[in-house]
């Protein structure tokens, strides 16, 4: 069934944002792991999707600066709806020329509010995505299909 990314927003908050990310190894098996994620264009092409804030050292950035795919799951009881695109990576060690690195820390934030998160310091947030080096990732709506 062909789905809207309205339809994702409204599943992801029934889920907190959490949702299921996968990708692939070089061997082609597929690498899949947890996030809170949420709907967000991408702040460079403006390309509609879902995004979510990585640790700097996970493995599943590295496979994904490889495959530059991702596919992000939300399910709630037996509705599901996933998101699979290219994928764009923002951060410390994924400069992008168009991005000004100067508005990372409020990317960050962005990105994480989107995907249902909440902070009472955000100078200790931000200190804390500094030092982990962490990444916005940016999964574009290529492709929207589940059972909502």
């Amino acid at each position: 069934m062909s789905a809207d990314l309205e339809q994702v927003r409204t599943l992801s908050l029934q889920e907190h944002g959490l949702a299921t990310v996968a990708t692939t190894r070089a061997d082609g098996t597929v690498h899949s792991s947890v996030v809170n994620a949420g709907v967000f264009d991408d702040p460079v092409t403006g390309a509609a999707g879902v995004a979510y804030v990585a640790v700097g050292k996970a493995h599943k950035l590295a496979l994904l600066r490889r495959a530059g795919h991702a596919t992000v799951t939300f399910r709630r009881g037996w509705n599901w709806l996933s998101v699979t695109g290219a994928t764009h990576l923002v951060g410390p060690d994924d400069p992008d020329p168009a991005f000004d690195p100067a508005g990372l820390p409020q990317l960050l934030r962005d990105v994480f509010i989107a995907a249902t998160g909440t902070h009472d310091d955000w100078a200790e947030y931000d200190r804390v995505m500094a030092e982990e080096r962490r990444v916005s990732v940016f999964v574009r709506a290529d492709r929207i299909i589940g059972n909502p």
